[in-house]
């Protein structure tokens, strides 16, 4: 490792991200992020960067010496992870998927679980008509009768958890930031 590689790959320092299947590509997208930590490498000499690319909330190893890693000039102090409660928004990297016009997601160890983000019965039954589609679940095996209607409390986990959010069944209406489901289990 260069010392002047070892100078740029600090925490805080910006960076700009290409993934190794489009190095090769004229009009490769960049993704930018920030290097929250570095450690040493397996081999001597090497090192290691953290990068949590904008919007995650992960963190990658990557090789500092990575030729898909740009160091960009600016160097700031590294942005703390949103926790606690949150309302869902549509999002692939999170797990929430707009159908039907509402939000669904998979929950539970093999996502077997199905979450509808509506209060409306009849939307709910078609999200969840959309999502089977989408995914290739066999609708035979789904029973629209089950679905449950509960109040639910979306909570972040920590960065690196096995799931990016967690969700609380025991809420209530009204309280603090808990929205309506409807819960289709397995």
């Amino acid at each position: 490792m260069t010392s002047t590689l070892a100078e740029k790959a600090v925490v805080g320092r910006r960076v700009t991200f290409t993934y190794y299947r489009d190095l090769e590509e004229t009009d490769a997208v960049t993704h930018p992020g920030i290097i929250t930590d570095t450690e040493p490498g397996f081999s001597e000499g090497t090192l290691i960067a953290r990068v949590r690319l904008d919007g995650k909330r992960s963190s990658m190893h990557i090789p500092a010496a990575y030729e898909g890693l740009t160091y960009l000039d600016e160097v700031v102090p590294v942005p703390e992870l949103p926790m606690g409660r949150f309302l869902p928004v549509a999002s692939d990297g999170n797990g929430f998927y707009e159908k039907a016009g509402v939000l669904v997601a998979a929950v539970g160890e093999d996502g077997e679980d199905l979450i509808v983000l509506t209060g409306d019965r009849v939307a709910a039954r078609a999200a969840v008509g959309e999502y089977a589609q989408w995914t290739g679940l066999d609708l035979d095996y789904i029973a629209a009768g089950d679905l449950r209607a509960k109040w639910a409390v979306f909570e972040w986990e920590p960065e690196d958890a096995e799931c990016p959010w967690t969700v609380r069944w025991d809420a209530v209406e009204g309280e603090d930031q808990a929205v309506h489901i409807y819960h289709l289990p397995a």
